[in-house]
């Protein structure tokens, strides 16, 4: 027992882990319908932009850029927000986020210009940062044994991006062109009222001291920030890559109409999230690192399948649905590994950097892949460089993050 309080003790955690229990099953579902509701407002302009270009006449790169910007913003945001959660707390940071993303949702009811749009996209953004809150909320509540299930089940927040795409353009079609922003933002101010009052930080939670900056530039300092950012950037970015950049790939190679495409996107991604807390479930049982590996190693041999164009059905709806959920079981299985190897004071701030990695990471491949068509006019190069990489991380990860797996076991 001894041996087991050192190892904790020397991986930053206390010895002392909060309970799961009934209390942490409440913060749990809080935080995660928190996470569903500001990533719902989120994405509220991507759906928007086909008709935002032909209203105002934009170009392609235009249109990308008014989409991206909420994204990116979002992203990088999670860095300093997550530093914030673990000096206040989320009982403090979550309903700030909240009740700052209704403004600019509240904006998008007034403005019709593009240099306006892009500025309330850009405030937008807040939205996306509320994952960085509710990751070392939801780690705080629960023990190590439980806490990749845990943070996988708060990861199905994600389908807030669904919600958007199913309902945003439907609402603003039947009931005009406000309607979805006023109803988003009627919801997050019930939710950050419920959360004011329901959420509760974790007994025991370690407050870090010193300022922000400080504690992040301490993190960045750690090798397996960055280790983590890495692989998080391939597991959640590949995802976000192809739930942006799906939709014009099966127009483009099987020919279907856009609405068929819209509907095989979300199928894609309401299966990566329903297998997110399955990663953190079997990252629980069998520890982070041979999930990952075989992910990983599952999509690097998929994405090679895929490259060669094989039929729709069903060769290439099998092999496009085994990798959505591959990369949502490894996007789970990334954030249980930093529940388990990052000092308890500081997973906020790991939780920001890495899931601004995440982010980031889903925009590369787009463009790497919109190239690669355009000089060759094949899609079979940019699916072997997915394939490379994801055979890369999971070399690295079994070469690399194997002692992790000793240590914290």
């Amino acid at each position: 027992m001894t041996m087991t309080r050192d190892r904790q003790q020397v991986a930053g955690r206390p010895a002392a882990q909060p309970a799961g229990g009934g209390v942490a099953s409440l913060q749990l579902a809080i935080a995660t319908l928190g996470f569903l509701v500001n990533f719902w407002a989120w994405a509220l302009l991507g759906p928007l932009g086909p008709g935002i270009k032909e209203r105002l006449g934009l170009s392609f790169a235009a249109q990308s850029l008014l989409v991206a910007v909420p994204v990116v913003v979002g992203s990088l945001g999670r860095v300093p927000i997550g530093a914030l959660t673990d000096r206040y707390g989320a009982r403090l940071v979550f309903p700030l986020v909240t009740l700052a993303t209704i403004v600019p949702v509240l904006t998008l009811t007034v403005v019709s210009s593009y240099a306006a749009l892009i500025v309330t996209g850009f405030f937008l953004g807040i939205g996306g940062t509320a994952f960085a809150v509710g990751v070392p909320h939801v780690s705080a509540w629960y023990p190590p044994a439980r806490r990749g299930f845990a943070i996988g089940v708060f990861g199905v927040g994600m389908g807030g991006t669904a919600i958007a795409n199913f309902t945003t353009v439907r609402l603003a079609d039947a009931y005009g062109d406000r309607a979805p922003f006023l109803l988003v933002a009627a919801i997050l101010a019930g939710y950050a009222v419920l959360a004011f009052l329901l959420l509760r930080d974790a007994p025991g939670r370690v407050r870090p001291t010193g300022s922000a900056w400080q504690r992040l530039a301490g993190v960045g300092r750690l090798t397996v920030t960055w280790q983590l950012c890495f692989l998080y950037a391939v597991g959640f970015g590949g995802f976000v890559a192809f739930s942006v950049y799906l939709p014009a790939y099966l127009r483009t190679t099987y020919e279907l109409s856009p609405a068929d495409g819209a509907l095989r996107t979300a199928g894609f991604v309401v299966l990566a999230v329903a297998a997110r807390p399955l990663g953190g479930w079997l990252s629980d049982r069998l520890h982070p690192v041979p999930v990952l590996v075989w992910c990983f190693a599952l999509v690097a041999t998929l994405a090679v399948v895929q490259a060669f164009e094989p039929p729709l059905m069903p060769v290439a709806t099998v092999a496009l649905l085994g990798m959505a959920a591959l990369l949502g079981a490894a996007s789970g299985a990334v954030f249980a590994l930093v529940g388990k190897v990052a000092p308890a004071e500081q997973v906020g701030a790991v939780t920001g950097l890495v899931g601004a990695a995440g982010g980031l990471g889903g925009f590369v491949p787009p463009l790497v892949m919109g190239w690669v068509y355009g000089v060759q006019g094949s899609y079979a190069i940019g699916l072997m460089l997915l394939s490379d990489v994801a055979l890369a991380a999971a070399v690295f990860t079994a070469v690399k993050m194997s002692g992790l797996a000793r240590r914290s076991g």
